[in-house]
């Protein structure tokens, strides 16, 4: 999709809803994701009933291992995500800048939009990632995942709803940028317009099938269409 196709899917939009891991940035470009899993893993080990899914060892994604170990253990919830966020912070010490993330961010606030982060990831490690990059400023809101509760992750809409209510916005005022199915079917949930950001390949079809209004593989073209 080109600039002036996005700048007419973004002309309605006062408030810009992103997804951080993707977006915004690879958070675990630095510190791989398999490794933060295992980490994870491990810090959960001494605490594990026989009767737990073997898998657990061999996960390599850390957000499908905390979504699980909420699901089977509710009682370890707290201490997995406790964990977790101390492993994002430290993985966006290292994480990778998307090219035109920045660019979106800062173009969106110039135009007087505001700019809203909602994330699966832990708030505390989006706003360190922020702050270390000189963002914090033009970011108006985080929502990352309810602490202890993986069950407020996308797809579902609760973190997108919150968003909206802190924005004091109706869904037609928003539109939403994700490199997931999950945060498309999200933003449907919340009736928030959703623009696809297909940074590999095969997503875009993927993106498109799941409803986004637009697809694009570049965020700067969004950072253009939003001047």
């Amino acid at each position: 999709m080109n600039t002036t196709q996005l700048t007419d899917v973004l002309r309605p939009a006062r408030h810009l809803f992103l997804d951080f891991d993707g977006p915004v940035c690879s958070v675990f470009a630095g510190m791989p994701a398999p490794d933060v899993a295992r980490g994870l893993y491990e810090s959960l080990r001494p605490a594990l009933a026989p009767g737990d899914p073997e898998g657990w060892a061999t996960e390599s994604d850390p957000l499908a291992l905390l979504r699980s170990v909420a699901d089977t253990r509710p009682d370890l919830a707290a201490r997995a995500d406790e964990t977790l966020t101390r492993l994002e912070v430290e993985a966006v010490a290292l994480a990778e800048e998307t090219a035109g993330g920045e660019t979106t961010i800062r173009a969106c606030a110039e135009s007087g939009r505001s700019v809203w982060i909602i994330s699966n990831n832990s708030g505390d490690a989006i706003r360190a990632y922020l702050a270390d990059r000189g963002l914090d400023g033009a970011v108006t809101g985080v929502f990352g995942r309810v602490p202890g509760d993986p069950a407020s992750m996308k797809p579902n809409p609760r973190l997108l709803l919150d968003a909206l209510s802190a924005a004091s916005a109706t869904p037609a005022e928003c539109i939403f940028v994700g490199d997931a199915a999950r945060d498309v079917q999200a933003g449907i949930a919340a009736d928030v317009a959703t623009i696809g950001y297909a940074n590999k390949p095969g997503k875009a079809a993927v993106l498109a099938a799941a409803g986004a209004v637009a697809v694009t593989e570049s965020m700067g073209v969004i950072a253009d269409a939003l001047r």
